[in-house]
């Protein structure tokens, strides 16, 4: 599977120029012939004009039309980024995925909102986790913050993914962190990682990080932009993964009993005191302080 990553420089809160940057950089990617090609996160805005549902697409159809048009003229199969959705007053930070048709094949509602920056009180978290087929290959979806939970990448590894599509807007004073995440969900999971970000500003004037890349299961980097617009162009031997998992299969290996959260009542528990300590007491209120003759425990 060939992967085209679109890195985009977003005018902030400025749809028409966004999507003629899009058409201009769908033509040059296409040159290469990838069967997929991936946008980053709100690409037709930017991250984010306020108030967002004056600003949003409306049942995204303007985004619809735009991208079943690029699969058609082009034959590709495109992972559309996400864009402001409005579903009558709520917003929802949605992907479109198209095939090579121009057929709507899902849609995937962000998740995990960036509660820091304001966004889960402007938008509508999505409920579901969503894998779909491109070209019969198993692919799933996450945007952005969704990365740093990895019980949602597991999940999806679990169903059966072979490509994890990632669009965001991450920001320059977390690249580190975008770094590290990316590559550490494709180790973990034995998954091709494509992640896109954006390049530009968002609106509190911060600097997008860019640095989009193509990573393959053994968290080797396939492909890696700089901090502005690039298109990035990879090859995803899928074949590699069943190598990988045929010479260490950790998900063969995994003890789901053990990651099984058990919910004890404190007040039904008899508390021990590390070594060294006595048994004081049953406590029935969480945040109470026991004392032990070393130590003192706070629940």
């Amino acid at each position: 599977m060939k992967v085209a990553v679109l890195q985009m420089n977003i005018a902030f809160g400025k749809p028409e120029q966004n999507i003629a940057t899009l058409y201009r950089m769908v033509a040059e990617a296409m040159e290469q012939r990838p069967d997929v090609l991936l946008l980053p996160e709100l690409w037709r805005l930017g991250f984010y004009p306020e108030p967002i549902l004056g600003y949003a697409d409306a049942d995204g159809v303007q985004t619809r039309k735009t991208l079943a048009d690029i699969a058609t003229r082009y034959q590709v199969n495109i992972v559309g980024g996400t864009v402001a959705n409005a579903i009558g007053t709520q917003v929802f930070n949605t992907c479109y995925v198209f095939d090579r048709t121009g057929r709507l094949v899902t849609t995937y509602h962000k998740t995990h909102l960036f509660s820091p920056s304001g966004e889960a009180a402007d938008f509508t978290p999505g409920d579901n986790v969503v894998t779909f087929e491109l070209d019969g290959v198993c692919c799933g979806l996450a945007v952005c913050y969704d990365v740093r939970f990895p019980e949602l990448i597991r999940r999806l590894a679990l169903e059966g993914i072979s490509v994890l599509f990632l669009p965001a807007a991450w920001p320059m004073s977390r690249l580190i962190h975008w770094q590290t995440l990316i590559r550490a969900r494709a180790i973990e999971n034995q998954i091709f990682v494509v992640a896109c970000n954006e390049a530009g500003m968002t609106d509190d004037d911060e600097q997008l990080a860019g640095h989009s890349a193509i990573i393959d299961p053994w968290g080797e980097v396939l492909a890696k932009a700089g901090d502005g617009e690039e298109i990035l162009q990879g090859n995803l031997r899928l074949i590699i993964r069943s190598q990988i998992k045929d010479s260490m299969d950790v998900f063969a290996d995994r003890r789901e009993k053990l990651y099984l959260l058990k919910r004890t009542s404190l007040a039904d528990t008899e508390l021990k005191a590390p070594t060294g300590g006595v048994i004081l007491s049953r406590v029935s209120e969480p945040g109470a302080i026991v004392a032990s003759s070393t130590n003192v425990l706070v629940l």
